[in-house]
């Protein structure tokens, strides 16, 4: 599997983003010196589509297939394409607070910790619906790792669109999200301009 190993704050100092969206309170104090240049159009839409597939962790060929997914959907593509990225299961680990980054969330997800509506599921990229029950198995519950992580992430906010019960560990997604629910600073107009190329 290809693993992204770029330093987290270098990479978000490049595209100009907040390390709070990736669940990481650091601040980079250094600035990015660039001398002057006026991003071409397709450096922007470039730097949107690499900024949402930093967030969410996806590489080009799956973020490529949502792409085509969203455009086949009823709607605005750009809303659909956040709104499936929204609904992946490591992300929806990370929105309720039992992860501290979608990277760690991606691992629980990987190590067989997680069970939607009673069933194991250990693949990242699992779309959820509308009425999932996402949970913690039973016999990690107890788990040290995950008292740490809900003391780190006791006063994050969790979207309206989760209904999330932290001290059983478990939630339910009780809508889709539409696009003005989502958080992520991205211009995701650009990414469908870039793609639909």
């Amino acid at each position: 599997m290809a693993v992204n190993r770029v330093p987290v704050l270098k990479r978000c100092r490049s595209l100009g983003l907040d390390p709070v969206y990736l669940g990481i309170d650091k601040k980079s104090t250094r600035q990015l010196r660039r001398a002057n240049r006026k991003m071409s159009e397709y450096g922007l839409q470039l730097r949107e589509k690499q900024k949402a597939k930093f967030i969410y962790g996806v590489l080009e060929k799956p973020f490529r297939n949502y792409y085509k997914k969203a455009d086949k959907m009823q709607g605005q593509t750009g809303a659909n394409l956040m709104t499936l990225l929204e609904l992946r299961l490591d992300n929806v680990i990370f929105r309720m607070g039992l992860a501290r980054t979608r990277r760690e969330a991606r691992q629980i997800v990987d190590h067989k910790h997680v069970l939607v509506n009673g069933k194991l599921v250990n693949i990242p990229s699992y779309l959820v619906k509308a009425g999932d029950v996402v949970e913690i198995k039973e016999e990690k519950k107890s788990a040290q790792r995950y008292k740490d992580i809900l003391e780190t992430t006791g006063g994050r906010l969790t979207p309206e669109w989760l209904d999330v019960n932290q001290d059983a560990l478990q939630g339910t997604v009780k809508e889709i999200p539409s696009r003005e629910i989502i958080d992520i600073p991205v211009d995701e107009m650009l990414i469908v301009e870039l793609y639909s190329k």
